[in-house]
């Protein structure tokens, strides 16, 4: 999966688009929205219970946005909403703790190794006997290799949603039997966890128009594994259940079933009261306030996976001069913006300090606080004065005759947004800085942003894995679609290329990471993480090992058996 996604505007609350994209105990909050969560990685809260206090039996019902049109995971044109579902009927054969670690599935897998031989990275993968696809067809090295040939390329005719990974791959052959996969990359590679994660497609998916056409409004379960299969599913009415595989080897699912029923927000959380399903999203203070008076619930607060950013135009005349730019940024008050974007959420976090890795990954460390940045009013000051923008008679700066105005476009009407939006402005005047807000509609920000319709700009996006180092590119490279400061260079492209990416070891290359983005945001400041945020959901009280789908996020980076959802005992 890419690992960027963007997913809308400053608030949270007001995503554009949903991203495809580690344990601790339950907070113990009742979801009256006053609690304050866990930091650190302590932050995933999502009931994790081992199998022997679970009971076997019963039914969970959940909300999703919608059972897309797409029903092929590993495709483009697939969604988060399409990576959940194919978690419950299709094979898991790695599994990742919440901080991003990954491990194998042992129902699945004997063995997963990697090692360098002869100066290329080579991948082991061997089956377990008893692995199999639903339609009886063994599963084997064919599995690996099409998944490889499907993923590795968008020249073949295949439509997939990212090549990352696979297209490093040189060959993928059979080992001394045929459950065994050989993988060989084209040379030494950092992070040869990254493809195979989001699981396998069935070797008979083996042309192009299979891989894209066939899963559209299909779930093909005959090619699918695992613990549950389909038991009813219709596309029309946005439904899907799933009940206990027979043809499944490994532990027993604990559910009887499991279903999923499209459903918009104000639906939702009307369901949920009314007892029809039972869990829901719940992050925002009028959603917890619907159900904090609920019996026998519990409220679910963790960290997303995801930043909050705001960045400036350097194209801009008002901020050429990168004092200017570090001025603005010094004046942001980020714990102000915080406390307004989870008002009544009962949420607190680690300052977020890169876009690299979070807080709760090994290797973080705070870029933002090395590069200088505090919220430090007299500094900015200061750096204004000097780049010789003098405080006007209405306070704010002038410049050879030029007021220092800025537009700040919000594409939403939402109270949060507007307080947001008011907090920034009033937090910049101080400075002699004068923020214009620009209420526009949701639907221009896409050819807002890309466009460069705005002077400075905030905007979230998540992060589909953990691999941050491997990603750098995409947010400082001078091509990057995510950063569009201008402030990127071809010094930093070429710094990026030998001080990172030629790094082979994941440990050595995510510190060679941590240390340039330091040093980027330093030199620049066209960008600054805000916050990352909390993904809370309120669910029926003994519901444990919630979200073990990608990219839900009360478990982080986590991604757990599904056959160990359940009810304890």
């Amino acid at each position: 999966m890419k690992q960027y996604k963007l997913m809308g505007t400053l608030a949270f609350g007001a995503t554009l688009a949903l991203t495809l994209g580690g344990c601790a105990a339950n907070t113990g909050d009742n979801g009256d929205g006053n609690g304050d969560a866990p930091t650190g990685v302590d932050a995933a809260d999502y009931n994790p219970q081992s199998r022997d206090n679970l009971q076997e039996g019963g039914t969970v019902n959940f909300p999703i946005n919608e059972i897309p049109e797409q029903l092929n995971a590993f495709n483009s044109d697939a969604s988060a909403d399409t990576a959940r579902v194919a978690a419950w009927y299709m094979p898991q054969i790695l599994l990742m703790e919440p901080d991003g670690t990954p491990y194998k599935n042992d129902a699945y897998l004997d063995e997963w190794d990697y090692e360098v031989v002869d100066g290329k990275t080579q991948i082991t993968f061997t089956f377990t006997d008893e692995a199999h696809w639903n339609d009886g067809t063994d599963m084997d090295w064919t599995a690996i290799d099409a998944t490889w040939k499907a993923n590795r390329s968008y020249d073949e005719g295949y439509n997939p949603n990212a090549t990352d990974g696979y297209k490093e791959i040189e060959s993928v052959e059979q080992g001394d039997t045929a459950k065994t996969a050989i993988v060989t990359f084209k040379s030494e590679f950092a992070w040869p966890q990254m493809p195979f994660l989001t699981g396998v497609i069935h070797p008979a998916i083996n042309t192009p128009e299979l891989f894209n056409e066939a899963f559209v409004n299909e779930l093909n379960p005959a090619w699918g594994a695992g613990p549950y299969t389909v038991e009813e599913f219709d596309s029309n009415s946005d439904y899907v259940s799933f009940k206990p595989n027979p043809e499944w080897w490994g532990n027993a699912p604990l559910l009887d079933s499991v279903t999923f029923q499209g459903m918009d927000a104000a639906a939702s959380i009307n369901a949920f009261k009314n007892g029809e399903i039972d869990a829901v999203a719940t992050a925002s203070k009028d959603r917890l306030e619907q159900v904090k008076d609920m019996e026998d619930v519990v409220t679910y607060r963790a960290q997303q996976s995801a930043n909050t950013l705001l960045q400036v135009d350097a194209d801009k005349p008002q901020f050429e001069d990168v004092n200017v730019r570090k001025a603005f940024f010094l004046a942001v008050d980020r714990e102000q913006q915080q406390q307004i974007a989870w008002n009544g959420l009962g949420y607190t976090e680690e300052p977020a300090g890169s876009f690299t890795l979070f807080s709760f990954q090994p290797g973080y460390s705070d870029a933002l606080a090395e590069a200088g940045w505090e919220h430090d009013v007299d500094e900015a000051n200061a750096l204004l004065d000097e780049a010789g923008w003098e405080v006007g008679e209405d306070g704010i700066r002038e410049k050879d005759g030029e007021k220092l105005t800025v537009t700040y476009p919000i594409f939403s009407d939402s109270p949060v947004n507007e307080a947001l939006a008011k907090a920034l402005q009033a937090q910049e005047k101080e400075v002699g800085i004068d923020v214009q807000i620009d209420v526009r509609s949701s639907q221009d920000f896409s050819a807002d942003y890309t466009s460069k319709n705005w002077d400075i700009v905030s905007l979230r996006f998540s992060s589909s894995d953990p691999f941050g180092a491997a990603w750098f590119c995409q947010i400082y490279c001078t091509d990057s679609g995510l950063n569009l400061s201008a402030t990127g260079t071809p010094e930093i492209d070429e710094r990026i290329k030998s001080e990172v990416e030629s790094i082979t070891d994941p440990e050595e290359q995510t510190a060679a990471a941590m240390k340039l983005e330091a040093e980027i945001f330093a030199e620049t400041w066209g960008i600054i993480p805000l916050y990352n945020g909390p993904e809370i959901w309120t669910a029926k009280a003994g519901l444990a090992n919630l979200t073990p789908e990608p990219y839900v996020g009360l478990d982080l980076f986590g991604v757990q058996p599904v056959e160990n959802v359940g009810w304890e005992k």
